[in-house]
């Protein structure tokens, strides 16, 4: 005799995925409660710190009209939306993950991207173009870059509170600061439930299905140390202080398979004296991403990266790596007046290690802790290097080089010789984890001997094999959303064991 269950789908989180997971599985006619570890002032996951992008297939301007129906004429007459395909991202998920990407996992994040922007303007989210960030203006007209033309009106958190306003109208219970601290399972039934902690009380919840939507390991120094290697406890962690790895070692507990690059991870440039951990007030401040329009110095005065190899939305995922491996974790990015009108906001908060001085050899002299006599050779000998006569154009991998350096310079190569100077401190930031559990392409996640767990569905930064190496930007909350509907909807069709006729399979057919 079974007890009557509390719920049809428990979502374990509280960010875009586990948000997604819950309105996909309350669209299914499913009982949903979301158990977030957060109190709710701090509710969203590392969702409500992104900038709210979403790299998604597009067909033009008809699908951006579509997608954002209060676009003006005068925006649409001086802008080239211009496509993203399928095939351009499958290029880039190849191309940047070198080919390591999971072909059905990333087949089901770039064949579902289009759609579900739809389904996250028909649940409630606004998008607008992302004018400023990835297209500028060059002569009178703006050119979209990179994949990632969108994005929700007000950044992460309007989206993460569109999305809360619509799972209250689907009913879906939220209960905050109810950390889940285990799974209830048995090799027969499989997971029937989590136990959390409820006002204090740890509680026993039941369900059909549980989906794990909790984040990586990236606030865990631990197991940052760990898995990614010495010198990572060092790093900034840019968002959720909760996202600790608790699902993951709660599943892997139960013998899921892990899966993808443990060892890899999401990290950018960030404020050198920024918080250890994500704070919504300063936060947004902290992205240094201009990097594409100076160059990057480390203390020892010498260059380490190739600050135009391709776009921002390319690199900057890769670039905290660097950052990280400089002497104490630090690096200066140095611009000159040419460029200063081209740096995002961030950079004119004051949130921000700054130098600056109308002379170079005074913004140097301000460098104390820079090896100044090398910092004017590297400088010297970049500007020799400069190819001045091809034209700069922040739209387009312009080809305006500087080669024969002992790190060339690919694009959008200016020198270092008209004031005003600027020069601003970073570290490195980690933003998520990339490794994760092994799921199957319904959203079911696979043990160790590559079977289902009957009941246990993961979404998000839980989900590993997609991201490797690096990152295309943007991808992220594409890729919860994608795989978050997925895993609800599959939740809320599950069927237990004990409700399973006798000639059913192991698992449920993928309806």
């Amino acid at each position: 005799m079974h007890r009557k269950r509390d719920y049809d789908v428990i979502v374990v989180g509280g960010g875009n995925a586990a948000l997604c997971a819950a309105i996909s599985a309350a669209e299914e006619g499913a009982s949903v409660v979301i158990l977030e570890r957060a109190p709710q002032d701090e509710r969203g996951g590392n969702s409500v710190y992104t900038d709210g992008k979403f790299r998604a297939v597009y067909n033009g301007l008809s699908d951006v009209q579509a997608l954002v129906p209060d676009l003006t004429e005068d925006e649409i007459a001086t802008t080239d939306f211009g496509a993203y395909t399928e095939a351009d991202f499958f290029d880039d998920m190849a191309r940047l993950t070198k080919y390591r990407t999971d072909p059905e996992l990333c087949e089901i994040l770039v064949r579902s991207s289009r759609e579900a922007l739809f389904w996250l303007k028909e649940n409630g989210v606004r998008f607008v173009p992302n004018y400023g960030r990835q297209a500028y203006r060059v002569d009178g007209r703006f050119k979209f870059w990179g994949g990632t033309t969108l994005y929700a009106q007000s950044g992460g958190p309007g989206l993460v509170e569109s999305l809360y306003n619509r799972a209250k109208k689907l009913g879906i219970e939220v209960q905050y600061e109810a950390p889940v601290r285990d799974l209830i399972h048995d090799e027969a039934a499989g997971v029937t439930g989590v136990k959390a902690l409820l006002d204090g009380e740890l509680r026993e919840i039941t369900a059909r299905a549980v989906v794990l939507a909790c984040g990586g390991f990236e606030a865990n120094a631990e197991w940052r140390a760990k898995y990614l290697g010495p010198g990572w406890d060092l790093a900034k962690v840019r968002g959720s202080r909760f996202n600790t790895g608790d699902g993951l070692a709660m599943a892997l507990k139960i013998g899921a398979q892990p899966y993808g690059h443990w060892s890899g991870c999401h990290a950018t440039a960030w404020e050198r004296y920024a918080a250890d951990f994500g704070d919504l007030a300063t936060t947004p401040h902290y992205q240094r991403h201009s990097y594409t329009f100076g160059i990057v110095v480390n203390v020892k005065g010498e260059r380490f990266i190739d600050e135009g190899a391709d776009f921002r939305n390319y690199t900057y995922a890769k670039y905290g790596h660097e950052v990280l491996k400089q002497p104490e974790q630090v690096a200066w990015q140095i611009y000159d007046g040419k460029v200063l009108h081209l740096l995002t906001d961030e950079y004119r908060t004051r949130s921000v290690t700054k130098l600056r001085s109308d002379t170079l050899e005074g913004l140097i002299a301000q460098m104390e802790e820079v090896d100044r006599d090398q910092i004017r050779r590297t400088i010297e000998e970049y500007n020799a290097a400069v190819d001045q006569d091809v034209p700069f154009n922040a739209n387009t991998l312009d080809g305006r080089s500087a080669r024969g350096l002992k790190v060339p310079r690919s694009n959008w190569a200016n020198t270092i010789d008209t004031g005003p100077f600027e020069a601003y401190a970073v570290t490195c930031g980690i933003t998520f984890t990339f490794g994760g559990v092994r799921i199957t392409k319904e959203g079911q996640v696979s043990d160790t001997n590559g079977r289902p767990i009957p009941g246990l569905f993961a979404a998000g930064e839980m989900v590993g094999g997609i991201f490797y190496f690096n990152y295309p930007g943007a991808s992220g909350l594409t890729s919860g959303t994608v795989f978050g509907r997925l895993a609800g909807r599959h939740a809320a069709r599950f069927k237990p064991v004990r409700e399973r006729g006798m000639f059913d399979a192991q698992s449920y057919g993928a309806a």
